[in-house]
């Protein structure tokens, strides 16, 4: 096979190979039916980008589409974003190279996986930017009723919606993209930039969460970074929640003070405390994960020279507190906890 086979052959090539193809460069994905499934083009774990691995319908081999973006192309495509920052030149020798046509290039494999993993980091963060900034305000929309139902009335400007939103649901045909809207929710760090966007799919029908696989999503960058509801009272405590609901319904129930939203239980022992902060009240599930996870972040707390106070529901998270037993019993319940440990406040 010559080298200066045209770019169209070289595509072709791969797509020929396009399981093989899959394996060396997504092997976080997995196989389902005619398609490769992995979460997006620097090869995360998930289920948004699908690619055909056999022609099909009149469709080629090859082809791809990220669901969660929009973005679409055949296996050079693919392969010039798997790889990162790099010129086309490169991705085409990259693509000779696994076809056995040339020598791979001296880089270290562990170079290279970095290079593609922080330029892959930075498009993510920037498609998540553009998503967030695609959205509208909450009040008035399915979002707002969707919180609502659940005893929700603390809001801010983290949170949007936008009514058609990407979504792969999981069924075997992806090349019909879906759209569904959702519930927006910026992820920043320290110095409120933009890290990422949390995606919460809803159901038009009913109001709440859509009946598929996943429907809480995030796009960008969470690793110690989270979701951030301010007060605006310049108090010296945060409140660092798991899931965004939980978050929002301690903030119902207490919205003197700022919150904190680090999503997944995993998530929560990464957070990196903002400047200024001195005590931090941890409010976690009632469960083993949530127990886990409020041990993980008091090590680091320490650390950093903050006192910490742990703060647990009665039923499983606080969003159940909040609709069993109403915001102000909510209020006193958390209000008294953190008496006990501490907390020198006037409950007005």
């Amino acid at each position: 096979m010559s080298a200066g086979r045209s770019i169209a052959d070289l595509s072709a090539d791969l797509a020929d190979r396009a399981e093989s193809f899959c394996r060396q460069y997504f092997p976080e994905g997995r196989k389902q039916g005619n398609y490769w499934q992995v979460g997006d083009t620097t090869g995360a774990k998930g289920q948004s980008l699908a690619i055909r691995l056999h022609a099909q319908g009149g469709r080629k081999a090859g082809s791809w589409q990220d669901f969660a973006t929009g973005q679409y192309g055949d296996l050079i495509d693919l392969l010039h974003e798997r790889l990162g920052s790099v010129t086309l030149k490169e991705t085409l020798r990259e693509a000779r190279s696994f076809l056995g046509e040339a020598p791979c290039p001296d880089t270290p494999r562990e170079t290279q996986r970095t290079e593609r993993r922080d330029a892959g980091s930075g498009k993510r963060i920037a498609q998540a930017r553009k998503l967030f900034a695609a959205g509208k305000p909450v009040l008035g929309t399915l979002a707002a009723t969707y919180l609502q139902t659940r005893g929700i009335t603390r809001l801010g400007p983290a949170l949007r919606f936008h009514p058609r939103v990407f979504l792969w649901q999981g069924e075997d045909d992806f090349d019909l993209p879906q759209k569904a809207p959702a519930l927006l929710a910026k992820i920043t760090d320290n110095r409120g930039q933009i890290t990422g966007c949390a995606r919460v799919y809803l159901d038009p029908s009913t109001g709440g969460l859509a009946e598929i696989e996943s429907p809480k999503r995030i796009l960008g960058q969470l690793h110690g970074h989270a979701i951030r509801f301010w007060s605006g009272t310049g108090r010296s405590d945060l409140i660092v929640c798991e899931g965004l609901e939980n978050t929002l319904s301690v903030g119902t129930a207490l919205p003197e003070f700022d919150l904190a939203s680090c999503l997944t239980a995993t998530h929560f022992g990464l957070f990196i405390p903002p400047p200024g902060i001195k005590r931090i009240w941890i409010a976690r599930d009632n469960d083993d994960a949530g127990r886990n996870a409020s041990m993980g972040l008091r090590n680091p707390l320490e650390s950093f020279g903050i006192v910490f106070g742990e703060l647990v529901p009665t039923m499983g998270d606080f969003n159940d507190d909040l609709r069993a037993f109403g915001r102000d019993a909510l209020r006193r319940s958390l209000l008294e906890a953190m008496k006990a440990q501490g907390l020198e406040i006037e409950d007005g």
